[in-house]
């Protein structure tokens, strides 16, 4: 017998079978063979058509199941993981009314700004953990405020993860943890926060009802079943958001338990209690295990620009692959000989309080330096943003036992790995995983049982540990370059 999951990204859509009894992976799949396209029709705007989500899950998944050569018959669960604080609405017929606003769209910064600000930053930091910030409520009343026609027509907003669950069984629910997301759910009274709807104008009954993660959540229905290729009948057991479920598949799940992920976007996302941290630069959300009387928080710390920086100097540099960039990078000394690149290219960052300072490189000599000091210095600035990162999450009192990370993109770098566990000093175990993988293994978790969940993790993905180099003073010295730079741009930009 199996589980699938999947994994909605904004570049594209993963599917995973695994066994249900072991947690071994059977097959990983991604749809298309190119990336997804991003609708930007406004600088910092960000959109994608859901529907091109839902027909690359059914391509997917009728993919794997043909080369698992598995009977689809067997398949007993879905597991969701999806991009977070998106926005879908959809009208009384169930059909999108517009794109997504996705989770790396920027036009609802103001309105989340003015909220905090005229709510209070300490009602919020109480209620919310967060401040209302860029995320899924905000978007909903930007599409009030500038689009009211379409808003008039909603039905139900939802999360991406909560559309594909209900194209896959027809109906529309949600998660805490997606509530969390949207900056939608109020940790103090345990429900709704419909105080901040009615702030920002919006009907309270727009919000899906709620479902528990690890539960039957909705049964797979005859039109989900026949587009997808999956069985009728079986059911959705568990939907989180991308990191959330991240660090479910990294099996962290305890408070000192760090999740790192080195993708488009770069994170870092400790588990932590309800009660700790008041930093308005981390985010705080319903972690995947959250209980009322063990509440586990994730505490995310997002940098937008990280692996999208070294893609774009891929993608400009003509016939470089990532290898033959890593190789090259590491023929140059620590500290790129002067040489420093800013990632931050890719909108607003919240760790800055929501500035978007962009993208820069520094101190080029002409005369001596070359495409491979551009390789390592974007390597060690990314590695240097993850550091900068690390230091707020320990300022919003974020306990660190042990980091894990996924072997992806950027963790495949030595140079990146090296450079990030030697200046944080901390060890970062290596798991052979992924988000679709994870959401395939969490179906399994209905029995409760997260210590045999751990232990398959650790049996079957370790692949290896770095650890903090000896010799730390270069790495020290560039980093503090890197910083004065950072601080000077804070400190100019309009």
């Amino acid at each position: 017998m199996y589980y699938i999951g999947y994994d909605i990204g904004s570049s594209s859509v993963k599917v995973a079978l695994t066994e249900a009894e072991t947690g071994k992976k059977i097959i990983v799949l991604h749809e298309p063979q190119n990336e997804m396209e991003i609708v930007a029709l406004h600088p910092d705007w960000a959109e994608q058509d859901p529907e091109i989500w839902w027909q690359h899950i059914c391509v997917a998944t009728k993919r794997a199941i043909r080369e698992a050569n598995i009977e689809a018959s067997k398949i007993q669960g879905i597991g969701i993981s999806y991009q977070m604080h998106g926005l879908v609405i959809v009208d009384k017929q169930c059909n999108p009314l517009r794109n997504a606003i996705i989770w790396c769209d920027s036009r609802a910064v103001e309105i989340g700004n003015t909220a905090f600000s005229e709510i209070g930053q300490e009602k919020c930091m109480e209620h919310l953990l967060n401040s209302p910030g860029n995320f899924t409520a905000s978007k909903l009343k930007w599409v009030k405020e500038n689009e009211s026609e379409i808003y008039n027509q909603v039905y139900k907003y939802m999360l991406p993860g909560d559309y594909i669950a209900y194209k896959l069984t027809g109906e529309i629910r949600t998660t805490k943890n997606g509530l969390s997301e949207g900056m939608l759910w109020d940790y103090k009274e345990n429900k709704v926060a419909n105080w901040l709807l009615d702030y920002y104008g919006i009907d309270q009954s727009l919000t899906p009802d709620i479902v528990e993660n690890f539960t039957n959540q909705g049964v797979l229905n005859e039109k989900g079943a026949k587009e997808s290729g999956l069985p009728i009948g079986i059911p959705v057991v568990y939907r989180a958001g991308d990191q959330p479920n991240n660090a479910l598949s990294l099996n962290v799940l305890n408070p000192g338990e760090v999740a790192a992920t080195g993708g488009t976007s770069g994170v870092f996302y400790a588990v932590g209690e309800m009660n700790s941290g008041k930093s308005t630069r981390v985010n705080n959300f319903v972690h995947v295990n959250y209980e009322l009387e063990t509440p586990r928080i994730g505490k995310l710390l997002n940098i937008n620009g990280a692996g999208i920086q070294y893609r774009w100097l891929r993608n400009n540099m003509g016939d470089e692959t990532y290898e033959s960039m890593n190789r090259k990078a590491s023929k140059i000394d620590v500290g790129s000989e002067g040489v420093v690149v800013m990632p931050f290219g890719n909108g607003v960052e919240r760790m800055f309080n929501n500035k978007n300072i962009g993208t820069h490189f520094l101190n080029l000599n002409l005369n001596i330096h070359n495409n491979a000091h551009l390789f390592r210095a974007a390597l060690e600035g990314i590695a240097f943003s993850f550091v900068y990162g690390m230091e707020c999450l320990k300022e919003d009192n974020a306990t660190i036992n042990v980091i894990r990370a996924g072997n992806d993109n950027l963790f495949r770098s030595e140079i990146f790995s090296n450079t990030v566990a030697t200046l944080i000093g901390h060890e970062i175990e290596i798991y052979n995983t992924t988000g679709a993988v994870g959401a395939a293994r969490a179906v399994g978790l209905k029995d409760g049982d997260y210590n045999k969940f751990g232990s398959s993790i650790t049996t079957n993905d370790h692949v290896m540990t770095f650890l903090p180099l000896k010799n730390a003073e270069p790495y020290k010295k560039a980093y503090q370059k890197w910083k004065q730079e950072l601080e000077f741009i804070l400190t100019h930009k309009k």
